[in-house]
């Protein structure tokens, strides 16, 4: 019998090999067949998938530059750490000096007796005798004088007025508000109110009237307790007290810079001269 054919030499073969291998498509166009049978296999455009190198969440994030970096926190300079130094110790100082901030406080049987030096201090009270004395004064010299202790309670209310609010320090926390006529910024602390119009009272006083020795060293006296009082009942640290009587102090010679006289203000002496 003839010998069966070879499967190289099988008719069909050719066929076969054809069908299983896609035509090789011209030069310059296999990307693009490529990428369109991809497409017929997907339904969409391959440009369209992200690639996985270039995916952000596979990124690697940038390195900070040097310049970019943050840089350390900068030191306090020793004036920033004299100045809380010098608080902290003020706030201690003032706490131990508190002896009378409370009815149970290791003086606290002196605390009626420090109130009415409080009030001794007061603006109100001094005020009202000042306009008082104005309206019953019959000497121009003493309207005068009068006039310019008026010119200056105003001018250290206004003052003081404005620093608190610009400062906006609280009080003590062993203060009680149980103070004598308060006002809105009567709740700061710095400076002491108190303690610049005791300190500005007692310099107009020993100028402008005649006074024994004995008085005026009660003068001087009456302005210095009214300071540490105010330390004693807890309604201020000892830097409002200091500050307050170098402001007080300071406060007189602006009132004697603008010293108001008949001749400066004509208009203002004829009024309480009627």
């Amino acid at each position: 019998s003839p010998p069966a054919p070879s499967n190289l030499t099988h008719p069909a073969l050719p066929q076969l090999v054809g069908r299983s291998r896609p035509p090789t498509p011209p030069h310059g166009e296999g990307l693009g067949g490529a990428a369109g049978a991809a497409e017929n296999r997907t339904g969409r455009c391959p440009a369209a998938m992200p690639s996985p190198r270039s995916s952000p969440s596979r990124r690697a994030a940038p390195v900070p530059s040097p310049s970019r970096r943050a840089a350390p926190a900068a030191s306090p300079s020793c004036a920033a750490v004299a100045l809380r130094s010098l608080l902290a110790a003020d706030l201690r100082f003032s706490r131990q000096l508190g002896v009378c901030a409370g009815e149970r406080s290791a003086w606290g049987s002196a605390r009626p007796l420090l109130r009415l030096l409080e009030v001794s201090g007061h603006g109100v009270p001094w005020l009202a005798g000042t306009l008082y004395g104005l309206g019953r004064s019959e000497s121009p010299a003493g309207r005068e004088v009068l006039l310019n202790l008026l010119f200056a309670l105003v001018l250290d209310l206004v003052l003081v007025a404005v620093v608190k609010g610009l400062v906006r320090r609280r009080r003590p926390t062993q203060n009680k508000m149980d103070m004598f006529v308060t006002i809105s910024v009567d709740k700061y602390s710095f400076p002491s109110g108190h303690a610049t119009r005791a300190a500005m009272v007692c310099r107009f006083v020993l100028h402008h009237l005649v006074l024994a020795i004995p008085l005026r060293v009660l003068v001087v006296l009456w302005a210095i307790i009214v300071g540490i009082s105010r330390v004693m009942l807890g309604r201020h640290n000892v830097t409002d007290v200091a500050f307050g009587f170098i402001m007080g102090y300071m406060q007189y010679n602006v009132v004697k810079y603008f010293w108001l006289s008949p001749l400066s203000a004509p208009a203002l002496f004829a009024v309480w001269n009627q």
